[in-house]
C-alpha cells in the first residue's frame, strides 16, 4: 500500500500561486506559470538554507531520499509543544543507522489557518541531538518547520543541529493517519535544483 504524504499545491499553501499562460481553446494546449517558494507546501531542506555548508538539494546523494523510516505519533495537546527526547523512547531501542523517523502528529488538519504556522509542535535540543547521535538519516514532520519560525534564535538553532548532523529534514507533510504501520519505507524526492537551498517534493510512505 502507497500512502501519498505530500500537500496539493492551491491557494491554501503560503508561497505559491499559479497563473494559466495558455489554454487549449487559445493556443492548442494548456500551460500554467508557477511561482513556488522553495520551503512551501511539503518540501526538504539542505544544509546551504541554514549555512550549516555550502552542500545544497542537487548535490545530496540521492541514495539519502530512500529508507526506512519508524513512525511515531505524538499526542499534540497544546500550543508550540516540545517534542523531547522522551518522545523517542518508543523507538530508542529499535532504530538503526540510516534509517528516518515520521513524525505522526495530525498537524496537517490546520494548513490553512493561522495555527499551523504559529502553533506547531516544534523539534526540542535534546531530541534534535539525539536524532544526530543516533545518526538518523531523514526527519520527516507534517508542521511547515521542525522549530518555531517567530523565533529565530530557535528555528536557526534546531535547523542547524539537525542539518549540520548530516539529517535531512524533511517538513509539511500530510496524510499521516493513513499510515498504520509502525515502519514502512519512505520515499521523498526533491526537485534536482542546482545550487537549491531546498525544493518541493513528492514523499511517499510504503507499507505492507
Amino acid at each position: 500500500m502507497i500512502v501519498d504524504l505530500t500537500i496539493a499545491y492551491s491557494s491554501l499553501i503560503s508561497g505559491f500561486s499559479i497563473e494559466v499562460v495558455r489554454t487549449v481553446k487559445d493556443h492548442g494546449w494548456n500551460a500554467t506559470n508557477l511561482n513556488i517558494y522553495s520551503h512551501a507546501g511539503t518540501h526538504i531542506d539542505a544544509p546551504y538554507h541554514f549555512g550549516v555548508n555550502d552542500k545544497r538539494i542537487d548535490e545530496i546523494p540521492p541514495e539519502r531520499f530512500i529508507s526506512t523510516a519508524h513512525v511515531l505519533t505524538i499526542n499534540v495537546t497544546k500550543p508550540k509543544q516540545l517534542i523531547t527526547v522522551y518522545d523517542f523512547a518508543e523507538i530508542a531501542d529499535k532504530i538503526k543507522p540510516g534509517e528516518s523517523v515520521i513524525l505522526k502528529t495530525g498537524w496537517h488538519k490546520f494548513i490553512g489557518t493561522e495555527k499551523y504556522r504559529n502553533e506547531l509542535p516544534r523539534i526540542s535540543e535534546s531530541a534534535a541531538n539525539w536524532m544526530v547521535n543516533n545518526k538518523i538519516n531523514m526527519l520527516a514532520v507534517e508542521p511547515p518547520s521542525v522549530a518555531d519560525v517567530n523565533n529565530l534564535p530557535e528555528v536557526t538553532l534546531i535547523h542547524q543541529i539537525l542539518l549540520g548532523g548530516n539529517i535531512i529534514i524533511a517538513e509539511g507533510l500530510c496524510n499521516t493517519e493513513a499510515i498504520t504501520k509502525p515502519k514502512v519505507q519512505l520515499i521523498a524526492l526533491p526537485l534536482k535544483i542546482s545550487k537549491g537551498d531546498g525544493s518541493p517534493a513528492r514523499i511517499i510512505a510504503i507499507q505492507d
